[in-house]
């Protein structure tokens, strides 16, 4: 290190990578608060390698209970608002066969390939730090019970090394909020 260099950073200033964060920061307050969260989301999802045992699973099943009935848990995974309200994340989804979503500020696209009203969504799924072009498969099965509902999750054909952000973001992105939003 120079001894200039050297210098500032014992006096306290700030180096050229702190001032590039802060610029960037500053910036990104211009863009919107849907943008900043949308950009923290994709930060705080830095992904830790997969474990050893599940770094060639493309696979994941998840079964979820809900106090409340299919109808309810349909609408909130298609509707725009709600689906925004339950994550506190912008939420575009367009609720028809073929339609396009970009849910979580943008993080995660699509398409809804199968609807069938209050018991199943089937979705072409990605998020957008994956290569271009490489979707999964999500299906959720919701099963009736009383005033219960369980949904079935079965995400597929996602790439390995995927399993455990995967397997861990589905109740922290989805099923926790979503039962906090419906209590």
């Amino acid at each position: 290190m120079s001894e200039s260099k050297n210098i500032s950073a014992m006096a306290g200033a700030p180096s050229r990578r702190q001032m590039a964060m802060g610029a960037m920061l500053a910036l990104g307050s211009f863009a919107g608060l849907s943008r900043s969260r949308a950009e923290a989301a994709q930060a705080a999802v830095k992904e830790p390698p997969a474990t050893a045992a599940n770094q060639a699973r493309t696979s994941l099943h998840q079964e979820v209970e809900f106090s409340v009935g299919p109808e309810r848990i349909y609408r909130a995974l298609l509707d725009s608002k709600q689906f925004a309200a339950i994550t506190g994340m912008p939420a575009e989804i367009d609720p028809a066969a073929g339609g396009a979503f970009s849910t979580f500020g943008g993080l995660i696209v699509g398409r809804n390939v199968e609807l069938v009203a209050s018991r199943r969504i089937v979705q072409a799924w990605r998020p957008t730090h994956w290569d271009a072009g490489i979707y999964s498969i999500v299906r959720f099965e919701l099963n009736s019970h009383g005033p219960q509902t369980t949904v079935v999750l079965d995400h597929t054909g996602f790439p390995e090394g995927e399993f455990d952000h995967l397997d861990q973001g589905w109740p922290l992105r989805y099923w926790n909020p979503m039962k906090k939003f419906f209590a």
